[in-house]
């Protein structure tokens, strides 16, 4: 019986990543589109040598890694970098993911969670899932949570808020959703472990 496909997604600060870690801790293997991504854009990652020619040094730290705040600035005030960016790091982002998922398959996993922030805004990954589960939370929740978390100010919160899907794009795509709002980590984690059930964890 092959391994059922979740994914999960949710914007910036909605609490997405503990719910990724319950559902491990129900037994669900992992695919983390944003791990692997930091992974290959670590120093000696497979994205270096593309992301140096394309961007030049200034886009790779002293260490060999990918400058992440220089990389972020520089797409936000361009598009096109952003395009560029997205065109050298994705598909080794898919390639990796789905060696990991094959992996789980062969482990004889029975759910596998693909978490993948841009989920909704990608289009091509809807279809290669059985269901999606999205968590939720305020707009301005998000921007308290990740200023508090990150330490960044309110207009670079706001900017790459932007740049995801909106709640009622995320919500339409959903399958079952996790209302993160007003809730302690144990109420999410007890969400959490709810929605495992459903999905037969």
């Amino acid at each position: 019986m092959p391994a059922q496909r979740i994914g999960l997604t949710g914007g910036i600060g909605s609490g997405k990543s503990t719910v990724a870690r319950t559902l491990v801790d129900c037994g669900a293997a992992l695919v983390d589109a944003d791990a692997i991504s930091r992974q290959l854009t670590a120093p000696g990652g497979l994205a270096i040598a593309a992301l140096a020619s394309a961007f030049g040094p200034q886009a790779i730290t002293a260490q060999g890694g990918l400058d992440r705040d220089w990389m972020r600035q520089h797409a936000f005030a361009d598009p096109h970098a952003k395009r560029r960016l997205e065109a050298i790091v994705h598909p080794l982002v898919s390639q990796e993911s789905l060696r990991q998922s094959a992996q789980a398959e062969a482990e004889g996993r029975a759910c596998i969670v693909f978490d993948i922030p841009l989920l909704v805004e990608s289009g091509r990954w809807r279809q290669q899932l059985d269901r999606v589960l999205v968590v939720d939370c305020l707009e301005r929740t998000q921007i308290a949570r990740v200023m508090a978390r990150n330490g960044w100010p309110q207009a670079v919160v706001e900017k790459v808020i932007a740049g995801q899907a909106s709640r009622a794009q995320r919500l339409a795509a959903a399958d079952l959703c996790i209302c993160n709002e007003g809730l302690s980590l144990a109420q999410l984690q007890g969400q959490a472990r709810q929605a495992a059930t459903r999905l037969g964890l």
